[in-house]
């Protein structure tokens, strides 16, 4: 498979996307430790801008991806660029693993950033003042890895189990999502833009499991945490079980999902051009 430049760029992004990702969830910890949840929340939709603008820039190269291997239209092309999805999906994980890796330097940084925001009341203000050269070099001394002794308070004990396992799934499923509906498309080019539009029933039980199983009781957690009804290392460790069922659902789950789900688009797409015909 050759590594080509807009390869490269897809996989760059992916892994700015999934670092981006995987760092907002230490927001939560940095919104306990300053009492300051609706704001650190906030701060979570600021931050995942740059996942957004990322994904931006790399869609249109991987549906380039595509029209590039329909033009080619052989067996061995629809096999390259499956390994090539699968490079991406590498990437994601790469993505999230930096983003557990820096996410002690986060928290603390997302809390300084929380406090100049109480004093400034804007965002744009926050980070202007982040710029400034003596702030910057003060971040880069703020750099932090994952210490031992805050790894050893992680505790599942009281985290709810399906909401550890659902989390794996969830991820897992957003990841591919829309490359199950590209291969699909690939697979099926005179109805392509029907497979790509049927991303969303991929995507569409992952947000259903999200919503109900995953994202309630992490908030609840936060929230006893700032109340005092549960320790900060609840809270950090709810951040350690997303960020490592991030991961696990991106290297192991993912990888397996890529080919069965591509092949349910595929088969959902042939029974709407049946309905159509």
């Amino acid at each position: 498979m050759e590594l080509s430049i807009s390869l490269m760029i897809i996989c760059f992004f992916t892994c700015l996307i999934h670092t981006t990702e995987s760092l907002a969830y230490g927001m939560r910890l940095a919104g306990v430790r300053t009492k300051q949840i609706a704001i650190a929340m906030a701060f979570v939709t600021s931050t995942l801008l740059v996942s957004r603008l990322s994904n931006m820039f790399q869609a249109p190269l991987l549906g380039a991806m595509v029209d590039t291997t329909i033009l080619i239209n052989t067996q061995e092309s629809l096999g390259i660029l499956e390994n090539q999805f699968r490079l991406v999906i590498l990437f994601a994980f790469v993505g999230a693993f930096i983003g557990a890796v820096l996410t002690p330097t986060a928290v603390f940084l997302f809390q300084k950033a929380i406090l100049h925001f109480q004093e400034t009341g804007s965002i744009p203000r926050t980070v202007v003042r982040g710029l400034k050269p003596k702030n910057m070099i003060q971040i880069l001394k703020s750099f932090r890895l994952p210490s031992l002794k805050a790894l050893k308070t992680i505790s599942i004990k009281d985290i709810p189990k399906g909401f550890l396992v659902t989390n794996v799934i969830v991820t897992s499923i957003y990841v591919i999502g829309v490359l199950c509906s590209l291969l699909a498309g690939a697979f099926l080019p005179e109805f392509r833009s029907t497979a790509l539009q049927l991303s969303g029933i991929i995507n569409g039980m992952a947000t259903i499991l999200f919503t109900i199983f995953v994202d309630p009781p992490g908030a609840r957690v936060t929230d006893q945490a700032v109340n005092g009804l549960r320790s900060e290392n609840d809270v950090r460790s709810v951040v350690f079980c997303l960020q490592a069922g991030k991961m696990i659902g991106i290297l192991v789950l993912a990888q397996l999902f890529l080919k069965p789900f591509s092949n349910y688009i595929m088969w959902v797409t042939e029974i709407i051009k049946h309905w159509v015909s």
